[in-house]
């Protein structure tokens, strides 16, 4: 593949054009072309670009959100094409992500979901409002490695650490990784109540998950 079609598939999640990434994707698999270079070398750099745009204060919200989607369609075309050769090494686990009990806000929790997700995590969402037991049973059911618990009350931050605690009395803690977030959270909170990682917005979540998977 050329390196213009490459800098196309970058300029298209970039853009946050979710039609472009698509069907700059179809046209990849269509003309036979790698798809996992595709990922690699045409997608993958988009994103980047876009988390240096959000960090530099140049993206804010809308634009981050555009631009997960548009990752999310090109790899809603690649990924068949990516399992089918056994290619999925851009599968990076499973991820059980959810706002905790007593807690409604969800648009930080969507974010970062749909940045794990564009970043080749397997996300099991399961909204907002969710009990501990709701966690854990789907993390057990579903084989993720990662439990990502958003809390954006003060009120709630406690329930990140009941969902510590309760694994830790079912003896199934080293069984996962679990990630906090939220307006009110803090690498300290996350410190004092044995998580494994701390996002402090939704790119330091993608980062924090991969570290906690080893693909850093």
């Amino acid at each position: 593949m050329d390196l213009t079609r490459f800098q196309a598939m970058s300029q298209a999640v970039i853009d946050g054009d979710r039609e472009a990434a698509a069907a700059l994707a179809r046209e990849a698999l269509s003309r036979g072309f790698d798809a996992q270079a595709a990922v690699e070398n045409g997608f993958i750099p988009g994103l980047q670009k876009v988390g240096s745009l959000w960090e530099s204060g140049e993206y804010f919200l809308p634009e981050l959100l555009a631009a997960a989607e548009a990752m999310k369609a090109a790899m809603a075309v690649l990924r068949p094409a990516l399992e089918a050769g056994r290619e999925a090494a851009l599968s990076l686990g499973k991820v059980v992500l959810g706002t905790i009990e007593g807690d409604i806000h969800d648009i930080g929790k969507n974010l970062v979901g749909a940045l794990l997700s564009a970043n080749g995590f397997e996300v099991v969402d399961l909204g907002a409002d969710v009990k501990i037991d709701r966690f854990i049973s789907a993390a057990e059911e579903t084989g993720a490695s990662i439990i990502g618990l958003s809390a954006l009350l003060t009120t709630t931050m406690l329930g990140q650490k009941r969902l510590v605690e309760e694994l830790h009395s079912r003896g199934i803690r080293g069984k996962f990784k679990v990630l906090v977030g939220g307006a009110p959270v803090t690498q300290k909170w996350a410190d004092d109540i044995g998580a494994d990682g701390y996002g402090e917005n939704a790119l330091a979540a993608v980062r924090a998950a991969k570290a906690l998977t080893g693909r850093e």
